[in-house]
């Protein structure tokens, strides 16, 4: 009986050790020489050029978070950049596959129960896209209409929530992915795409022909975009919030925001041409992790 007693405490002691180590990031990631960041194959802000090359907004500032990890650790981190899906992000963020998820994710309450976030790095305004012959001018006119969004996402909530508000009924196609729900409108087999408005331009520009799809409507919902981290790291919060803060001040992050959504931009060289709205310029000027609830709480 001792000795189960004994070899309980033993495993209770081992387990401890080993949450304490998967909750301190700073202590993980300079035992183990690399950091994780989880990045996206087809959003605005962070994206895939193939060949695992990944790039975009996010991708680009998450990589200077890790040269600031790198003073903070004494160590040079080797990057491993693993792809996250809408549906798998929060998971891989917890169980410690993903130390930094910096790819399109909205920071609201629900979330904040599983995972925490860093500052507010981007403030997104869901919007509609449709064809440009297609006659649809807002929310209104998606009555009797098939309507893609994305699976695990922000927006299928925003959207029901304004099928409810308005009095409308139309048909939900879920894609898989960014690409794939551009694809379903694409194709014609949706009349709009409701989803973040970046994604939206920057799919659009990167389409055959740009000039056959239009963004309408009103804003449909405004969203803190933020890096994901595990909850109860407060070591690995501050240090994250530091460099995002670092990178406002010194004026760098404006200017990667000018390369990503200003110039032409691979790989079909072309230009999302989205100018930083004065929600994200007011998220700069106080940076803070509000959920998305405490701009909608109309």
């Amino acid at each position: 009986m001792k000795k189960q007693l004994l070899a309980l405490a033993i495993t209770a002691i081992a387990t401890s050790g080993a949450f304490a180590q998967a909750t301190d990031t700073l202590a993980k990631i300079k035992d183990s020489g690399k950091i994780s960041l989880g990045v996206r194959d087809s959003s605005a802000l962070s994206f895939t050029l193939g060949n695992g090359k990944y790039v975009g907004f996010h991708t680009e500032m998450a990589e200077r978070i890790v040269d600031d990890l790198n003073k903070a650790t004494g160590k040079t981190l080797a990057i491993t950049y693993t792809p996250v899906t809408s549906q798998n992000r929060i998971p891989l963020v917890q169980n410690g596959t993903v130390d930094l998820e910096c790819g399109s994710t909205t920071n609201n309450m629900a979330r904040q129960k599983d995972v925490a976030f860093a500052v507010t790095t981007y403030m997104e305004e869901v919007r509609i896209a449709t064809k440009a012959n297609s006659g649809i001018t807002g929310i209104k006119d998606l009555n009797g209409k098939t309507v893609a969004t994305t699976t695990g996402t922000t927006s299928v909530q925003t959207l029901r929530r304004n099928e409810r508000s308005n009095g409308i009924d139309f048909k939900e196609v879920m894609g898989k992915d960014h690409a794939d729900s551009f694809l379903l409108l694409e194709s014609g087999r949706a009349d709009a795409f409701v989803m973040d408005g970046s994604m939206l331009a920057a799919n659009s520009s990167k389409s055959k022909n740009p000039a056959d799809f239009k963004i309408v409507g009103e804003v449909l919902s405004v969203e803190p975009i933020a890096c994901m981290i595990r909850k109860d790291d407060p070591a690995f919060k501050t240090a994250v919030d530091n460099s995002i803060k670092r990178q406002i001040a010194d004026g760098s992050l404006a200017k990667l925001y000018d390369k990503w959504f200003m110039q032409p931009i691979p790989p079909a060289n072309v230009k999302i041409g989205l100018p930083m709205s004065d929600a994200t310029k007011a998220a700069w000027a106080n940076p803070n992790d509000k959920p998305m609830e405490a701009f909608n709480s109309k």
